[in-house]
């Protein structure tokens, strides 16, 4: 079988994974919410810790509402999707670092380290959406945060949430497009 053949597979069957980023925008909606609360920093940093562990049963209930294959056990690079998932773990001691040492910005750290782990999806998927969109976000987001000055921090997952809508639009569009 053909490479691009099995990318597209996993496109179509898989619908880009975006029942993944559906959960994504639940979560960072949860976040949001978290961050509009007057609470302290610390606290809105751990309850943003949280809220990630509502992400991979929430991504499996939401691709069977959309009848999208998460498992993608019958495709030979199936079992890439979830190391390449897993991979975002890897750059959590950023975040841990962030929330430790410089509170105020952990939102920017995570908000960017989820931007970025979407680039190598494009490959995986064959589809050029997530290699634009992870850097648009990581950019973005940077540049919201310098801006923000660490007041206001709300905006960074709700400029998450309308990334990610944004991006999920793309990707029904390119799987469409798929024979």
């Amino acid at each position: 079988m053909e490479l691009t053949k099995i990318r597209n597979e996993l496109s179509v069957k898989g619908k880009n994974g975006i029942g993944f980023l559906f959960s994504a925008v639940v979560i960072w909606s949860i976040i949001t919410i978290i961050f509009l609360q007057p609470i302290e920093i610390q606290q809105k940093n751990i309850y943003m810790l949280f809220s990630t562990g509502l992400m991979f049963p929430l991504s499996v209930g939401i691709s069977s509402l959309i009848r999208a294959d998460w498992r993608l056990k019958n495709n030979p690079l199936g079992d890439l999707g979830l190391y390449l998932n897993l991979a975002q773990i890897i750059y959590f001691p950023i975040l841990f670092w962030g929330i430790a040492r410089i509170p105020n910005d952990a939102i920017i750290f995570f908000a960017i380290i989820t931007g970025a782990h979407f680039f190598p999806y494009g490959w995986f998927y064959n589809a050029k959406p997530f290699y634009i969109m992870a850097p648009i976000i990581s950019i973005v987001i940077m540049f919201l945060g310098l801006f923000l000055n660490g007041e206001d921090l709300w905006l960074i997952p709700l400029s998450m949430i309308v990334l990610i809508l944004f991006l999920i639009f793309w990707l029904i569009l390119d799987y469409k497009r798929k024979p």
